[in-house]
């Protein structure tokens, strides 16, 4: 599948289920549905939400030494590392950034195990959550 872009076309990296199921495993709840679904067939890309580009974060893929290099920073990892700031909300996975230190993240459900549909932007510098769509898939993703 080839997507256009801009700046020329894109070749996303399809990405196995079970690599989101071991992602999802070593989080500890369900990713929403929107957000799995575009990974499995892009792993990472960019969305565009209050008028900024963000970065996806993808999920890791060890299957070989290229999947592995463009997935270092996982979500996992990008979480672990928020998780030592100031105010990053608790249960909360981080899926992107705009470049400036902000950060797209989904949060914990009302139901135990699962993550919430909705996207926010967490602001690096008040901590403050901000919605910026009722979904993943309300986004305009781009794969690549």
């Amino acid at each position: 599948m080839r997507i256009a872009s801009p700046s020329g076309p894109l070749m996303p990296f399809p990405l196995d289920p079970a690599r989101v199921d071991a992602a999802e495993r070593a989080f500890g709840a369900r990713f929403p549905r929107a957000y799995r679904d575009s990974m499995i067939l892009g792993n990472g890309g960019s969305v565009t939400a209050l008028d900024e580009d963000w970065q996806l974060h993808p999920i890791s893929d060890d299957s070989d030494a290229k999947r592995l290099k463009r997935t270092c920073n996982d979500v996992l990892r990008e979480t672990t590392e928020a998780r030592a700031w100031p105010g990053f909300p608790e249960g909360a996975l981080v899926i992107g950034s705009n470049g400036s230190g902000d950060l797209l993240v989904f949060l914990p459900a009302k139901q135990d195990g699962e993550l919430g549909d909705v996207v926010y932007r967490f602001d690096h510098e008040t901590s403050g959550l901000e919605p910026v769509a009722e979904s993943f898939g309300a986004l305009p993703w781009r794969a690549g």
